[in-house]
Order: structure tokens, then C-alpha cells, then sequence
């Protein structure tokens, strides 16, 4: 049995606060006996990703770098195993946004640089991230096989069927979604429903639980062409049966908490055995892009 810790939290433009409150939160997670930590996508500032400025790229950090040198000390002062979202700067002019696993040594386990960038009106992480360029694959560490997506990756089943494919134990979302101020209340809840929806589908496709962890808190638009984003937090943890465990609200920063039975995953996967009956044989056509 595994207990997992998801940190729900608002970001704000002193990032020494936020680093001291993720410290703290992890903290207190670790008092409270979890064993692996997940943190929210690129939880060290506010999302910079609203608009297009040149400047916040000095946000980014090389890896090994600041970052995964101070969370790796927090995983071996409290012996768990903790998931991280950063800005990564791999080369000048080349940059990620990563996910970093340091195991309960201190130690980098591995990392996963995010596949799938949108490029939407308050999402402008293409200006900023270049596709990841190592798949998707579990990272291994002493509490089992972590399959690390990042936020826009947690649409497409593909990216939740490959990490389960290479035999991933768990599949973990870093995210920052928000809704736009001046959509609809319906609106906002369809957005919300459907995000909720795609991730316990994962669950069911793929006989595995499923957590996602994202911010909360509004956050503005620097530039004033949008109304910002209000994070919607609702960050949860649900079963193999897509059944939800634990789920916060939009508006409190929150730890949720739940115990992980990996053997839950035979066991539902011998009742609904998804796997056996995959027709890989016509599945050919899923490499292109569209069929015409």
C-alpha cells in the first residue's frame, strides 16, 4: 500500500513564498505518512505562460540545477519520493517544461520533458517549450513505475496508453488549468466536466489509478488582453475503475491524501481485460495525422 500526496496551492509573484510554502507542504505531507509527493505544473512561479515576453525565460533552471538540488535534499530529509514541474533550460536558446522524480536519496529517478504544447489564448507555451524528445516512459523508482505526463498531455489517450503499455503502475499529472473570467458559468463547467472526464477514462482504459494535481487561485494577464485565468484546482485521485477517491475544491489550497493498491490494477484487469483484446493488428492508421 502506497499513500499519495497531491499539493493544491496558489502561486504568487514572490517565488522565495512559494518556495518556502511548497517546502512546508511537503512538510506536512510527509508528517502525515505519505510516501510520494506530486507537486502542480510549474509550481516554483505564477504561470508565465499567459502571454509572450522574452524575459521569462531567466524563470528556467538548468537539471540538475537550484530546484532539483533543494527538492532532492526535502525527498532525503523525509525519505519519500517526490514529483516536480519545472522550467527546464537544457541548452542556450532550448528550452522544456519538465517533470523531475527525486527518489527518497535525494537522487534524480528521471524526468520527462512534455510531448503535447497548446498554443491557445492564455496558453502560450509553444513560445516557450520545445516538444519533449524522450517518449513516453515510466521513470522507476523504489515505490514502483511513475508514468509522468504533464497538463496538455492528459487530453490525448495515446500518451495515457503508451506509459501504461510500458508497464507504468500509476499515472501522474502535474497541471495549471484555469477557466477564462469571461466565459460562462455553463462554460467554465463543461471545460471542467470534460477535464475531469478524459483523465477517469485513462483510469478505466487502462486498469490504473490516475492523480492529478493542479493550482488554484487567480492569476492575471500582465499584458491586459485577457481577464487572466482563474485555476480551477479540483485536483483528485481516482481508481483503475475511473472511481474518485479524493477530490479538492476550485478554490482551497489543500493536500489530498489516498492509499494506492497497485494490485487493484490485476485485479481489475482480469474483469475487464482491455489489454488481451487490443486489435493491434488495425490499429495502423492511428500514426497519421488524419485520414483522408
Amino acid at each position: 500500500m502506497l499513500k499519495l500526496a497531491l499539493i493544491q496551492h496558489r502561486c504568487g509573484e514572490n517565488i522565495t513564498n512559494n518556495l518556502a510554502a511548497i517546502a512546508q507542504n511537503i512538510a506536512n505531507a510527509a508528517q502525515a505518512g505519505a510516501q510520494l509527493v506530486l507537486l502542480q505544473e510549474l509550481h516554483n512561479s505564477l504561470y508565465f505562460c499567459q502571454s509572450e515576453n522574452s524575459q521569462h525565460f531567466d524563470l528556467a533552471e538548468t537539471i540538475p540545477g537550484p530546484s532539483t538540488e533543494r527538492l532532492g535534499k526535502l525527498a532525503a530529509q523525509h525519505k519519500i519520493v517526490i514529483v516536480a514541474s519545472l522550467f527546464e533550460k537544457r541548452a542556450k536558446g532550448l528550452y522544456h517544461n519538465t517533470a523531475v522524480v527525486l527518489e527518497t536519496d535525494g537522487s534524480i529517478a528521471g524526468i520527462y520533458r512534455k510531448m503535447h504544447i497548446p498554443d491557445d489564448p492564455g496558453y502560450y507555451e509553444k513560445y516557450y517549450f520545445t516538444p519533449g524528445d524522450i517518449g513516453f516512459e515510466p521513470i522507476t523508482t523504489s515505490l514502483g513505475k511513475l508514468g509522468v505526463l504533464v497538463c496538455w498531455d492528459q487530453w490525448y489517450p495515446e500518451a495515457a496508453r503508451l506509459m501504461a503499455l510500458k508497464g507504468a503502475d500509476i499515472l501522474l499529472y502535474p497541471t495549471a488549468i484555469g477557466w477564462d473570467p469571461a466565459d460562462s458559468a455553463d462554460e467554465q463547467q463543461r471545460q471542467l466536466q470534460a477535464w475531469i472526464t478524459i483523465q477517469r477514462s485513462h483510469a478505466i482504459a487502462n486498469g490504473l489509478f490516475v492523480a492529478a494535481c493542479n493550482r488554484t487561485g487567480f492569476e492575471k494577464d500582465e499584458t491586459g488582453q485577457t481577464q487572466g485565468s482563474q485555476f480551477w484546482g479540483n485536483s483528485f485521485i481516482c481508481g483503475p475503475q475511473g472511481e474518485i477517491i479524493t477530490q479538492a475544491n476550485d478554490k482551497d489550497e489543500t493536500i489530498l491524501y489516498a492509499d494506492i493498491d497497485f494490485n487493484r490494477t490485476e485485479k481489475v484487469r482480469r474483469s475487464w481485460p482491455y489489454l488481451r483484446d487490443r486489435r493491434i493488428d488495425a490499429y495502423e492508421n492511428l500514426a497519421k495525422r488524419f485520414i483522408d
